[in-house]
């Protein structure tokens, strides 16, 4: 490796390793910030909570790898043009594409790096975050009991208290109702009421006790075997009816034990998310493209037979497959002559609209399924295209971040950040653009997932030239000169005036 290769890797792993972990930093923000509903006010632990954030990091490295590598090259190229470490490697004969040729090298192993990681580890990534961050929604809230207000989240139970203490666990004119989980009509089957009372957790958060004090628990007991007096009458007015009895309780101390088991992360079978184009690799990306493409094409043509069942008489045409054009003959103008009744007529017209509008009704669904499986076919095979092409997008962005760097020779996070969100931007509404058209059917996969790389790759081209010919692109006394030259040339002046020199006398 020659010395100009050292110098410009060891000039390129510094920014490169600090742009990658804030970019990471700010695409799990943006994670964080879109779903922090989902983790508020839920019994989610500080383990699933760093679970969920390490699937999604790793799910973004793919992503925050081209704005990385674009930053970075800024950076290095730029600070190489700062301190005239450039101007050095060209004043000694050294073009501008051998400097860059060593960060196009990085740039490609990091491109295959990106690959390698966006169809292996992205696609499991995926699957764990989203059915965690799943099992994270479903998750009940924690316990928050307000005073005045029936607490309902506790299964079987509605919970009231009059005041809290200041410690949060003790409180003041408790009310509990103890549903019957057997029977949904029955309702309410136990109440108990306490002047006081405390709550706390037992068995590693597992149960939760409710220590009450000074009351009295009403209680209806069942009792299936009376049959007499009352009761029995009751039975056989209303045959839901169950004899029951009453019983009332005084306590001074009494103990309600309510299992946790609802509560907290319950883990769902991962399977069920499978179906996404996110958790799949190439190689399962292009077999459920394959199996929709095949349903879309036997839906198509099972249209003609199917619709058969719709028209009272079928023409015999040149193509036995599909309706091409109608030749009825002179016998259909002798049957429109003949007279039919207002009765009839009434009757052929009526069976002609309800035909119509099966029809319609038919071909509409039709479309429908057509467009759907249509749509899924192309998502598949777009988000097959876009694991190459986000690969790729690695080796154009840094096509443009290496000659920029040596146009602008600014290193730092000021201009350089500034020119990279502009350029990552594009091709963010790039791929957003072509996304939507592709699935809308309104362009093709390939140019759809490619477009973004496309228009970057004649960016990088002409930053590549404008470089190796040493353009001052972004000097302002360029510009400044330029405006002057057009003014003067719509004013009709000179392009100089003459500069009267006064006579110089000797003393």
């Amino acid at each position: 490796m020659k010395k100009l290769d050292k110098l410009v890797l060891k000039s390129f792993w510094g920014p490169f390793l600090v742009t990658l972990s804030v970019v990471i930093f700010i695409f799990l923000m943006k994670v964080v910030i879109f779903y922090i509903d989902d983790f508020v006010s839920k019994d989610v632990s500080l383990i699933d909570i760093g679970t969920l954030f390490g699937y999604f990091t790793l799910s973004t490295v793919p992503t925050a790898l081209p704005l990385a590598l674009l930053l970075a090259s800024l950076m290095t190229y730029g600070n190489l043009g700062e301190f005239f470490e450039l101007t050095a490697v060209k004043s000694a004969g050294i073009s501008m594409i051998r400097v860059m040729i060593p960060m196009f090298i990085m740039a490609f192993l990091i491109s295959a790096v990106s690959f390698i990681f966006n169809d292996r580890i992205a696609p499991w990534a995926n699957l764990k975050a989203y059915s965690l961050l799943y099992d994270i929604r479903e998750a009940k809230p924690i316990m928050k009991i307000k005073e005045g207000i029936f607490y309902n989240d506790l299964p079987g139970y509605s919970i009231k208290v009059d005041k809290k203490m200041p410690d949060g666990n003790t409180m003041l004119g408790m009310v509990i109702y103890k549903n019957d989980p057997r029977s949904y009509e029955r309702g309410n089957t136990e109440v108990i009421l306490a002047d006081s009372g405390r709550m706390y957790t037992i068995n590693d958060n597992s149960y939760l006790v409710f220590e009450l004090f000074h009351g009295n628990n009403y209680q209806e007991v069942i009792d299936g075997l009376s049959t007499s007096g009352r009761s029995a009458y009751a039975s056989a007015a209303d045959p839901r009816a169950t004899p029951s009895n009453f019983m009332r309780n005084s306590f001074d101390n009494y103990k309600l034990v309510i299992s946790l088991s609802s509560f907290g992360v319950k883990r769902s079978d991962e399977e069920a998310f499978k179906y996404h184009a996110y958790m799949k690799n190439v190689e399962e990306l292009a077999e459920a493209s394959d199996s929709v493409k095949r349903d879309y094409e036997l839906n198509k043509k099972n249209l003609y037979p199917s619709s058969k069942q719709y028209y009272t008489y079928n023409f015999k045409t040149e193509d036995s497959t599909y309706l091409r054009t109608v030749q009825p003959g002179h016998w259909v103008d002798s049957l429109l002559a003949l007279p039919v009744s207002d009765s009839l007529q009434k009757t052929i017209v009526e069976t002609a609209k309800s035909s119509a509008a099966s029809m319609a009704g038919f071909a509409e669904s039709n479309t429908g399924i057509l467009k759907a499986k249509l749509k899924d076919g192309n998502t598949y095979e777009l988000e097959k295209q876009q694991k190459f092409s986000e690969a790729l997008s690695c080796l154009i962005l840094v096509l443009i971040g290496a000659p920029l760097g040596a146009i602008i020779k600014k290193g730092g996070f000021g201009l350089p950040v500034l020119i990279s969100i502009v350029f990552y931007i594009l091709m963010y509404v790039l791929n957003i653009q072509g996304e939507k058209y592709v699935k809308e059917g309104d362009m093709s996969v390939t140019l759809g997932s490619w477009l973004s790389n496309g228009v970057l790759l004649l960016f990088g081209l002409y930053f590549t030239d404008r470089a190796k010919n040493d353009s001052r692109l972004f000097d302002k006394d360029v510009y400044v000169m330029m405006i002057a030259r057009i003014r003067r040339k719509l004013t009709g002046k000179a392009a100089l005036q003459p500069i009267e020199v006064p006579d110089v006398h000797e003393v």
